[in-house]
């Protein structure tokens, strides 16, 4: 893991920034093709997704919102933005969640971005670290997160 924007770190040197905020990824626009794209891989068949004249009509946000499990598996890509892995790693895995909150909508056509803090990084007892990350998806304009989360990964340096 490095800070956004830094060149490649060590994972000792990672570990040093518990506690710290890892950085800011960059905006990225929600729209109805990625809500239905998700859908598509998903099964996910709600109107308040996939239909935009019954959202519109029907729905309490009047259009279409877009899916939790989107909002989250966007997570993936903004770590690797923010803290891309550490030189010396050999894989990182995802290794689940101690928290997660869906805290609003997010409406189609939004811009939402993450902002991750390096919470702990704790020895596993085999060569291997769960690293905490706390994370939170911005929407922008809004003072309130789409989404928080404390997101666990297993992270394996080299030996």
């Amino acid at each position: 893991m490095t800070q956004a924007g830094e060149g490649a770190a060590t994972f000792e040197a990672a570990q040093r920034r518990v506690g710290q905020e890892l950085g800011a990824s960059d905006w990225l626009l929600v729209d109805q093709a990625r809500i239905d794209a998700h859908a598509a891989t998903t099964g996910d068949a709600d109107f308040l997704h996939n239909d935009p004249a019954r959202a519109a009509r029907e729905g309490p946000f009047g259009r279409t919102i877009a899916q939790g499990s989107l909002l989250l598996s966007m997570l993936v890509g903004f770590v690797t933005e923010i803290a891309p892995l550490a030189e010396d790693v050999s894989y990182a895995l995802n290794y689940g969640f101690d928290r997660l909150r869906f805290v609003r909508p997010v409406l189609e056509g939004s811009r939402v971005r993450a902002r991750m803090k390096l919470d702990e990084v704790r020895p596993r007892g085999d060569g291997r670290y769960v690293v905490v990350l706390d994370a939170r998806l911005e929407v922008e304009g809004q003072s309130e997160p789409a989404l928080v989360a404390k997101w666990l990964g297993l992270v394996a340096p080299r030996s």
